[in-house]
């Protein structure tokens, strides 16, 4: 068999044989197909589209290409959490100690900031570790650590190690520089083979939609969903996919440090109103998921009850400290260093916030030095973003929308250019967006 052969077949709209799409990925992992034959690969299957079969054969061989966790040893299902991307996305902070303090069993596999959406394990390496320390926050642990910290802990957060499907590490950054992101077949194997390689029994999809997503319609969300679920359950999964808005930034702060002080402040119970409340609803589908609760509106309850409590804070500190960073960060948050400059976007007109422009607010905070462009950019994990204001709020001519926490004046220019489309002010407010469009897999 030769790697052309398969290129021709699926640039021509051939249906290819199981066999046919492991030898590819076998031959992309091993660097015996080069990336210019993958690229090509790749916009082939993204113009001429995956059939089902092609998919699970896909999907399958990718999590085949690594290593693959076992999990076995912990009783009960295994679940997890997976967003599509957003801005001001916080909430796998929040949801792995919240559904681990009510019981379930969370191990998470995430992933980094990538152009204008932000990443888990950039958010937690922001986290110091204890006086003293050479280091914070560790998310790569051996696996027998991880294995063993979810069965005593509850749950860990944790990156893609080199020999973790790395099928998918080779082929998302080949997607990300030859136009090819946007492929619903190649993102539900991107995603469904980490999870699946990870151990993880089922999944809770965060499928967002608006104009922070990248499945900005509601149509591409509901059949990314299908397509998740199908697949899901072809390989013997469950998936619920929970469809939701990112037409403006989740809570009130983007960027890293200051993203985990807001999880604090939501782990607390005093946190954004609207990030709690979508943490307690997807929180809530993992708790069934699991088993833990049968009922929606109980399992909403049991939630909310351990950020009043002070259970899910105590199980987010013991997260931390078990990977290496700094648990004072709850009693002291300063400790999350915030850089010190600021500067201010400006209300162009008074009048009531019609609607964001989310995906160029997530520019904004990666041109500031707190997401990156290529995959190989460092960040800034001291400079965030300040939102000040909501979709529907009034606002006068000439006050702050946005306030920038910024280290580098080239780069606070370049995010207040950034800026500059981002706010569309009206004379009357729109009508409010649901948080939650609809649930698929339910």
């Amino acid at each position: 068999m030769r790697a052309v052969d398969v290129l021709i077949k699926k640039r021509d709209g051939i249906k290819l044989s199981d066999e046919e799409i492991a030898f590819f990925v076998r031959g992309v992992v091993g660097r015996a197909i080069p990336d210019y034959q993958a690229s090509a690969w790749l916009m082939a299957a993204y113009l001429n589209g995956l059939d089902f079969d092609e998919l699970a054969a896909l999907t399958r061989a990718m999590m085949d290409s690594g290593r693959r966790y076992d999990l076995s040893s912990i009783p009960g299902v295994k679940v997890d959490k997976h967003s599509t991307g957003g801005v001001g996305d916080k909430v796998s902070l929040i949801l792995a100690p919240l559904a681990a303090a009510a019981g379930a069993r969370v191990p998470m596999v995430s992933g980094r900031s990538l152009g204008h959406t932000g990443g888990t394990l950039d958010k937690l390496e922001s986290i110091p570790g204890p006086a003293g320390a050479s280091r914070g926050y560790n998310p790569y642990l051996a696996e027998g650590d991880f294995v063993r910290q979810v069965g005593a802990l509850g749950c860990a957060i944790i990156g893609q190690s080199d020999d973790f499907v790395p099928a998918d590490k080779i082929l998302y950054a080949l997607r990300d520089v030859t136009g090819t992101v946007e492929s619903i077949p190649l993102i539900a194997a991107s995603i469904l083979s980490k999870k699946f390689a990870a151990g993880v029994d089922a999944v809770v999809m965060d499928v967002k939609t608006g104009s922070g997503a990248f499945m900005s319609s509601l149509a591409r969300a509901r059949e990314l969903s299908q397509t998740l679920q199908r697949l899901a359950d072809h390989l013997g999964r469950r998936v619920v996919c929970v469809l939701t808005d990112m037409s403006q930034p989740l809570g009130r702060w983007i960027g890293n440090a200051v993203e985990v002080r807001e999880s604090i402040e939501v782990l607390k119970g005093t946190g954004d109103v609207p990030l709690t409340r979508l943490c307690l609803e997807l929180g809530a589908w993992m708790l069934r998921l699991a088993g833990v609760e049968a009922d929606h509106g109980r399992a909403v309850q049991r939630l909310g009850d351990l950020l009043i409590n002070g259970a899910a804070l105590r199980k987010f500190a013991d997260l931390v400290a078990a990977q290496g960073g700094d648990p004072e960060i709850i009693r002291d948050p300063s400790r999350l260093r915030v850089a010190d400059k600021t500067a201010h976007f400006r209300s162009p007109a008074t009048g009531f916030i019609e609607s964001y422009d989310t995906r160029a607010i997530g520019v904004a905070s990666m041109l500031l030095g707190a997401g990156r462009q290529a995959v190989s950019d460092g960040i800034d994990p001291a400079v965030g973003i300040l939102v000040r204001h909501k979709v529907c709020d009034a606002v006068t001519a000439g006050e702050p929308l946005f306030s920038l926490y910024y280290n580098d004046e080239a780069r606070r220019e370049a995010a207040l250019s950034a800026l500059e489309s981002s706010v569309r002010i009206a004379a009357r407010p729109p009508a409010p967006a649901a948080m939650i469009h609809e649930v698929i897999g339910a």
